[in-house]
């Protein structure tokens, strides 16, 4: 439905998931018989839960952590761990900073240039472990770092950005060719993000095995104070998981995963964004407050070091409990920030559904109204 801003200016409604909620139908479940469990190209997960790749939230040791614990941590291989052998005392500086220094800090921190060795290190000790191997770049540092990512063992490769498309327009550099990128490359790629349905339906056509969907939605984002970019999530997932059904009608069966990839603050987001039709999603907020998480109560994204224009900030989240709480309970809070297993489940046997691909059909009202 548009709008009328102005006489100039019509915009379509849109929602996030403040405004929306799921509907219990006649049907009930015990949350036991519930299957949360997440299949992308040959790799299977208990949960479906993506550890996003921010140096608050992912460490080499934290990316082990989740996969044992059934989900999948990605590294960023743009982090502290791929530019210094030992990140550890930066980490501890960066939770000591003031809010007014952090910035150009974090800045100079960042500076430090990408060390191909240490990327070989830090995902040969994750693949050690014996968990799925992980680890993102962003699409400007793909075609320099790709080959070594590739040569370490990397399982699934994700190309994250805060946006991402299949057509990028340059008068000074050769863009990243998504298509021929992912046709050649032996691994699946996850990539975005992504907010509306053409440009998800774009990056379905190169081929990856999942399309990121979000765009400066997360809580050390500041990109819609920076540009004026937001995409509420709830319809910007709907209108992804839109444009997965035709694509699959186009390709003749290939179905693409949707991942949820921001504004993802509470167990309750999380189960929206799997009945507006996410396959699974990516926490960075959600995971930082782990005590054991390498933010230490603290949390930043990659915008917040941008050398020429940041668009996020180092923001205290506090800690809630160790990362297995935080998934899988029992939960010493009442607001939705631990146990998300536990509030999937009990989410999805309320309303009669068995597992994940079911519940993409749960009746969605909209609820425009905050809770405060």
């Amino acid at each position: 439905m548009e709008i009328e801003i102005g006489r100039s200016k019509r915009a379509r409604r849109v929602y996030a998931f403040d405004d929306v909620a799921v509907v219990p139908s006649r049907r009930t479940r015990d949350p036991e018989d519930v299957s949360v469990s997440w299949t992308i190209d040959a790799y299977q997960f208990s949960i479906p839960f993506l550890a996003a790749p921010m140096d608050s939230v992912v460490s080499p040791t934290t990316a082990i952590m989740m996969g044992q614990l059934g989900g999948l941590g990605v590294l960023d291989l743009e982090g502290l761990w791929t530019r210094y052998e030992n990140p550890l005392p930066l980490l501890a500086e960066i939770r000591s900073l003031s809010a007014e220094n952090a910035t150009a800090r974090m800045q100079e921190m960042y500076s430090e240039p990408i060390k191909p060795e240490l990327v070989t290190a830090r995902l040969a000790e994750i693949r050690a472990a014996g968990v799925t191997v992980a680890g993102a770049l962003s699409p400007q540092r793909t075609q320099e770092l790709y080959e070594t990512v590739v040569a370490a063992g990397v399982d699934l490769f994700v190309i994250r950005g805060t946006t991402v498309s299949a057509e990028h327009v340059s008068k000074n550099q050769e863009p990243l060719n998504l298509k021929k990128f992912i046709y050649e490359l032996d691994v699946p790629v996850i990539v975005g993000g992504a907010a509306t349905y053409t440009a998800a339906l774009h990056l379905m056509r190169t081929g990856a095995a999942g399309v990121l969907v979000g765009f400066g939605g997360g809580a050390a984002s500041t990109t819609r104070a920076s540009l004026g970019i937001h995409a509420p999530m709830a319809t910007a997932v709907a209108d992804v998981a839109g444009a997965r059904r035709d694509y699959m009608d186009e390709s003749g069966g290939r179905y693409v995963h949707v991942i949820a990839d921001g504004g993802l603050g509470t167990s309750g987001d999380i189960v929206k964004a799997i009945a507006c039709g996410a396959d699974a999603v990516m926490l960075g907020t959600t995971l930082a407050r782990a005590s054991d998480a390498p933010g230490g109560g603290y949390h930043w994204g990659g915008e917040a070091h941008h050398p020429q224009l940041p668009r996020g900030k180092r923001v205290h989240v506090g800690t809630i409990a160790p990362l297995e709480e935080i998934l899988y309970g029992p939960s010493p809070v009442a607001d939705g920030t631990a146990n998300l297993v536990g509030a999937l489940r009990r989410s999805m046997a309320t309303t009669g559904y068995s597992d994940l691909k079911e519940f993409q059909r749960v009746e969605v009202v909209v609820a425009p109204y905050r809770v405060n």
